[in-house]
């Protein structure tokens, strides 16, 4: 070694921009390049190791017990009867020690305890445990448990008149600008609508598992966790143990999409069951359980209102939401988070009310507050273009800001306006026709555009790189991939920096025993993870120039050799016998309040709509994002592609339904919970404009894993009514709220 320390940390806080970043030197040429992802073959080989599949000796087999009523107080549950069954081992029923998910993820207290109160049907009451799963689940089904009914407050039609304030949080609950009232009162131009999107489902295919394995008093969880770090903080807590003696592993997570934030009850199961018994227990939640019991997005009531002048420049914004929760739950769908920054208007009411509702937990789904809040902000723009007479994208550019119309400081980087001339060039929407006028035989066709914006978050997070001997490095880290390609795009980070061919790097995520991390949630898994890696990856950089005997700043470094003073020497031949290492650690600073942050873009959709049936079939769908640096053009493909399949699904056919009588859900598994599958998806076509973003972290990237969500499903849903004529502000737009309203064969 060279008396560099192992673990020599180089910190950053955002304080200052920073305009230099040593991707854009691109020497090894892998960094933004649309490379497979190195993860890839194991997954389509099998061989990727998910939470429910790692092979633990003598590992017992737990299935979680669900509640059959909608709201009601515990009396008994007869225990004894099913301990009796051969080959079962336990059944924990002190529901004490069992938790509700947490709303937001990244909490570190320990959540909402205590289930001797029943607040929605499917929460969870009990775990039972044996030698097999067929007879666990046997035995919980035989589970005989006594109720003492409470009253419930299950419809939220006829009880959203008692709305109430939403707590201030990740926004106000409550905000008003200026005059709103008086300013649309005297607007030239007028809408007052009402958009209402119904509860989701994450719907990610991997279910919810843990397998908790004690040993000397510290408990080691494989679980299915999007943000390990305050995730084991979280479990030590509610089981009451030091944060030291916890552990989660998450390699591979088969989606997310925010019901993984924060633990689910199986994690706290598994832990509890694990330690009772004296042995390792596994703990995986079906399908219906995975809907009932974890968490859901609330569904929506959203009032627009927006005035114009004659000329179509917005003087009054509003935007007044109502959604649902539990009782005594700090979490509420933030619909109007992008209305805050998108467009110009300096009277606005921006509000959130809540409805206690005993359902299902409302928290966090992938693009909480965008994804469906645009949806009324996105076809409202719609309808004022059409009140004001000019086109949809004249409407949006004629109120795109300069500067944070709130806040009153400069945006970042803002690219709206070129996005939605890109997309209309490409998309050909000069060939857009009137409402209800074009017509193919028995189908209707019309497109339709929507503003995408997803705000952008920096949060702190640590990674460590090593160099070896032998020219290789490992990257480690406690971030996730949730199937956003963390693992290629870190990769392709450390290889940059280091000069090295990717297949040179070794990836290690996943683990809370290595540097922590914010996780993946909220799109700053890239930027923050991936900084820590540049920042780590800098300072082992530092360090061969060093042992070479050059000044940083000559040295060059690419395919495995180090270059300077006329020189080129095997990295390798630098390092010495031991290993060099550095951690990098980015951390938030004044970078955000001084700027509004945030990744821009635009959707545009055709449709057909068969006058005969009502269906809807999307022909065609393109976007176009600006996101900073793209890291990896193939993956954030990917992101944008998913995210536009989410849009469809929002504006075509999900809605989680609750019985109005007990809150149960009627649709709660994947063949009655209508994802948009192959037939419903078209070719996506996706573009990226050029753009770094020197404020938002060293690499220069943004968030774009929630932007491709933002605005898609607005974009479909108006392109309906430029088919068709017809305005349905329900969501989703099924065949029954087109048949009555269209033409005659």
């Amino acid at each position: 070694m060279l008396g560099f320390g192992k673990d020599d940390t180089n910190a950053l806080t955002m304080n200052q921009p920073h305009p230099d970043s040593l991707l854009d030197t691109g020497v090894q040429g892998v960094i933004s390049k649309p490379l497979d992802r190195v993860d890839g073959p194991k997954k389509v080989t099998g061989t990727a190791t998910y939470a429910a599949e790692y092979a633990i000796e003598n590992c017992a087999h737990g299935v979680l017990v669900s509640a059959t009523k909608g709201h009601a107080k515990i009396k008994s549950i007869d225990a004894d009867a099913v301990k009796a069954i051969p080959g079962v081992i336990d059944v924990i029923t002190d529901y004490d020690t069992f938790i509700r998910n947490s709303q937001q993820g990244g909490e570190t207290s320990a959540p909402t305890q205590g289930v001797r109160t029943v607040d929605y049907f499917g929460e969870i009451i009990a775990i039972v445990v044996a030698e097999s799963f067929e007879i666990a689940r046997d035995a919980a089904k035989r589970l005989k448990v006594e109720y003492e009914p409470l009253d419930g407050t299950f419809d939220y039609e006829a009880n959203k008149a008692e709305a109430e304030p939403a707590p201030d949080g990740l926004i106000k609950g409550h905000y008003d600008q200026g005059d709103f009232d008086r300013a649309f009162d005297g607007a030239a131009v007028k809408v007052d609508v009402t958009y209402t999107t119904p509860s989701q489902n994450s719907a990610a295919m991997e279910p919810h598992a843990s397998i908790a394995v004690w040993e000397d008093g510290a408990l080691t969880l494989y679980g299915a966790y999007q943000m390990p770090t305050s995730d084991a903080q979280q479990l030590a807590k509610s089981l009451g143990v030091s944060p030291s003696k916890v552990r989660i592993i998450s390699r591979y997570i088969g989606g997310g999409f925010g019901s993984k934030l924060g633990i689910a009850p199986e994690s706290v199961a598994a832990a509890i069951a694990a330690k009772r018994s004296n042995r390792p227990v596994k703990a995986v939640m079906l399908r219906q359980q995975v809907f009932d019991a974890t968490v859901r997005r609330s569904n929506t009531e959203q009032r627009m209102r927006l005035g114009a002048e004659a000329g179509g420049r917005i003087v009054a914004l509003g935007h007044e939401s109502i959604t649902s929760n539990l009782p005594d739950e700090d979490f509420f769908e933030p619909v109007g988070i992008g209305t805050h920054f998108l467009y110009a208007g300096e009277n606005r009411r921006i509000n959130h009310d809540v409805v206690r509702l005993n359902w299902l937990l409302s928290g966090s789904m992938r693009a909480p507050g965008e994804a469906v809040g645009m949806v009324g902000l996105e076809c409202a723009m719609d309808e004022l273009a059409e009140a004001v007479g000019i086109d949809p994208i004249a409407l949006r550019k004629i109120n795109d800001p300069e500067q944070d119309p709130e806040l009153k400081v400069p945006y970042s980087s803002r690219q709206l306006t070129r996005a939605l001339e890109e997309g209309a060039k490409h998309f050909g929407w000069d060939q857009r026709q009137a409402p209800g006028t074009r017509r193919e035989g028995d189908w209707l066709i019309g497109m339709g555009v929507a503003s995408a914006a997803r705000s952008n978050m920096l949060q702190q997070s640590s990674a460590k790189v090593e160099l070896h001997p032998d020219g290789t490095a490992t990257v480690s880290s406690a971030m996730t991939d949730i199937g956003t390609g963390s693992y290629t795009i870190m990769a392709q980070i450390a290889a940059e920096i280091l000069g090295l061919p990717v297949e040179k790097i070794t990836m290690a995520l996943g683990d809370t025993n290595d540097p922590p991390a914010a996780g993946s949630g909220g799109s700053w898994g890239a930027g923050s993870a991936g900084s820590a890696v540049y920042l780590a990856a800098e300072r082992v950089r530092e360090k061969l120039a060093k042992a070479m005997g050059v000044n940083t700043d000559s040295l060059t470094l690419k395919d495995g050799m180090a270059i300077g003073d006329n020189r080129s020497v095997p990295i390798g031949e630098l390092v010495g016998k031991e290993s060099l290492s550095a951690v990098g650690t980015i951390k938030p600073g004044q970078q955000e309040k001084q700027f509004n942050q945030a990744s821009y873009g635009a959707h545009f959709a055709e449709v057909g709509v068969n006058v005969v049936t009502g269906e809807v079939r999307v022909r065609r769908m393109l976007g176009v994002f600006a996101a900073g640096r793209v890291l990896n053009a193939k993956t954030a493909r990917s992101q944008c592609l998913g995210g536009m399949t989410f849009g469809i699904g929002t504006a075509l056919t999900e809605d989680l339904i609750h019985d109005p009588r007990t809150g149960k859900l009627v649709n709660h598994d994947l063949a009655e919970y209508h994802v948009p599958v192959n037939a419903d998806v078209p070719q996506l076509e996706v573009h990226f404009l050029d753009e770094r973003d020197i404020h938002a972290n060293p690499i220069h990237a943004k968030g774009i894993g929630e932007l491709g969500i933002s605005g898609a499903a607005p974009a479909v849903v108006n392109a309906i009514y430029n088919a068709t004529g017809v305005r349905v502000r329900d969501m989703p737009v099924t065949l029954d709220k087109l048949l009555d309203h269209l033409p005659a064969l």
